[in-house]
């Protein structure tokens, strides 16, 4: 029998949207799936267009007083489409869309997935122990847990998390890069050209980075910025020899990869580093923090650098040192490394095998 899949989110942007994208053009061809739905807020997201998928808004923005008519919202939009799996994407969606399942007997298979667990974050112990206990609450309605990398697992289980409901399946993109020849970017050839993807926030590390180039970069290094603020805007004014190119369409992302020599990310977490597969799928080298799970992406001297945030004469070696030559091979080491472990395909095959063990079995153990 073919499943109906409703898809919940909250903000919609950055990596959230890679992902989705990514999953969404799958399954809405799947023969094993009847039906795609994805309910998203209506602030802060992307605008997702994909053929064969219904797609639906909720009115919210993060705001305590916004949470209990974003709960009512989303529980009439499933009682409405009825959804034999809900898969939750981010921990307010999770917690939205569990709460109300406390007080029901009967409801839909549940998937949920935290893309990178909020007690892994840069925050207080008090903050991180209360994130577990309500993660480990809300755990109690759900059927599958998955964490996107082996670093969120091992560090949900110290926050015990049901390991029994637990399993890890590392993001994938589409294999084939999208290149238009036709994008306006002209870099200096004589310069390394570095390329920052992501958020403006604290999460992403960007106030680092840009505190690093106003210091004492290197002469012969440029930065450009792909991105900009979502959520907890930090404070600060990018320098005039650091070029911002604001946020680009998710289908010409690949294009502006090209065109550099190498991707840099600073993140202070990173419950995996979607940037870092997104520059591999392009041949690119990635010079990373070693945070997270960056290292399991990156590893050091082989398709890219990791270096310190706390020490960033580190970083300051790596690009006085590193010639252009040495980044391209870099770059083709980690292609092989993309096409061996983090393609679209295999994301989305265990998808689906996750969602078929749950619809014609009763809650069978996980298997990692």
């Amino acid at each position: 029998m073919a499943m109906k899949i409703l898809h919940v989110c909250e903000y919609v942007r950055g990596g959230i949207t890679t992902y989705l994208n990514e999953i969404l053009n799958y399954q809405a061809t799947a023969g094993q799936i009847s039906s795609v739905h994805v309910l998203m807020s209506d602030d802060n997201s992307d605008k997702l267009s994909i053929p064969g998928v219904s797609i639906n808004y909720y009115h919210y923005e993060r705001k305590l007083v916004k949470f209990i008519p974003a709960i009512i919202q989303i529980h009439r939009a499933i009682k409405k489409i009825r959804p034999d799996i809900i898969h939750v994407h981010s921990s307010f969606a999770g917690l939205f869309v569990r709460l109300c399942f406390f007080f029901k007997r009967k409801r839909p298979k549940v998937v949920y997935c935290a893309h990178g667990w909020s007690f892994l974050m840069e925050v207080s112990r008090m903050k991180k122990k209360m994130y577990g206990i309500l993660e480990r609450v809300m755990a109690r309605k759900t059927d599958r847990i998955i964490n996107i990398s082996e670093h969120e697992f091992i560090g949900s289980q110290k926050y015990r998390i049901p390991e029994e409901k637990s399993l890890v399946i590392p993001n994938g993109i589409e294999a084939q890069p999208h290149i238009n020849k036709d994008i306006k970017l002209r870099l200096d050839p004589v310069k390394l050209n570095l390329l920052f993807v992501g958020r403006f926030d604290r999460q992403k590390g960007i106030d680092i980075l840009l505190e690093f180039f106003k210091s004492d970069p290197p002469a012969h290094v440029r930065l450009y910025l792909i991105g900009g603020s979502v959520l907890d805007p930090i404070s600060m004014k990018i320098p005039e020899q650091i070029t911002s190119l604001g946020w680009i369409d998710h289908d010409q992302i690949d294009s502006y990869y090209e065109k550099f020599d190498a991707v840099i990310i600073p993140s202070r977490w990173e419950g995996f580093g979607l940037v870092a597969i997104e520059a591999m799928k392009n041949k690119k080298a990635v010079i990373a923090s070693n945070r997270g799970d960056l290292p399991d992406l990156v590893k050091d001297g082989v398709n890219g650098y990791l270096f310190d945030l706390n020490h960033l004469e580190r970083l300051t070696q790596i690009l006085t040192t590193v010639r252009k030559q040495e980044l391209e091979v870099m770059g083709k080491r980690g292609f092989a490394i993309f096409q061996e472990k983090y393609t679209g395909e295999k994301l989305n095959q265990r998808l689906i095998e996750v969602y078929r063990q749950l619809h014609e079995s009763n809650n069978q153990p996980a298997v990692r």
